[in-house]
């Protein structure tokens, strides 16, 4: 499971993928350049995005973990409509504070290999409109030229664990209605960045 292989993150590791770390650097470079390009229309920006975003997450896998225990009983109709609440937030939160990029750099510092197919690549994201470096950890999972991206490490925190705990609290507070959630993401994915926290 995503979350008890995350917690475990600090436990240590051994050794370097470098194939995991090519794929880091150029997928996530992608997608900061995609961000900061100011020569396409915003439909295009977003349509490019959306297939960055593709080829760099395991965006099924993440949806699914996100949901926490209540991946188990949600009905194929709610699924269908939570995934794609989920990724019409989830990228209108960077894509609403698009003035927020501008020239960043990706640099990937090393990796820790977990287990095999289990590996978390740290990198350094500076420049642009950063003051200083910001240390960003990716989690991937795959093997030689077949990766993809189920969490991501910022200030210390892991996304994905974040968001799970965060949605299922929602949930349990709606006494268990997904629907619940799915309107709450379908509103804040329209929501103008102004009004975001």
């Amino acid at each position: 499971m995503l979350g008890a292989a995350s917690a475990a993150l600090a436990q240590g590791g051994r050794g370097r993928d470098l194939q995991a770390e090519q794929f880091v650097q150029t997928g996530a470079q992608r997608v900061i350049s995609v961000l900061a390009d100011r020569g396409q229309s915003v439909a295009q920006k977003k349509a490019t995005f959306h297939q960055a975003i593709n080829e760099l997450a395991d965006v099924p896998k993440v949806t699914n973990f996100v949901l926490g225990k209540y991946a188990r009983t949600i009905t194929p109709v709610q699924r269908q409509q939570f995934a794609a609440a989920f990724r019409a937030y989830a990228e209108s939160v960077y894509q609403n504070r698009i003035d927020d990029y501008g020239g960043e750099k990706l640099n990937v510092v090393g990796s820790v290999v977990q287990k095999p197919g289990d590996v978390v690549v740290n990198t350094t994201i500076a420049g642009g409109q950063l003051d200083r470096p910001v240390a960003v950890a990716w989690r991937v999972l795959g093997g030689g030229a077949s990766w993809k991206v189920v969490d991501i490490q910022f200030k210390g925190v892991w996304l994905a664990i974040t968001q799970q705990q965060d949605f299922v609290s929602t949930i349990d507070n709606a006494g268990g209605d997904i629907g619940v959630l799915i309107s709450q993401l379908q509103k804040d994915a329209l929501r103008p960045a102004a009004r975001r926290p």
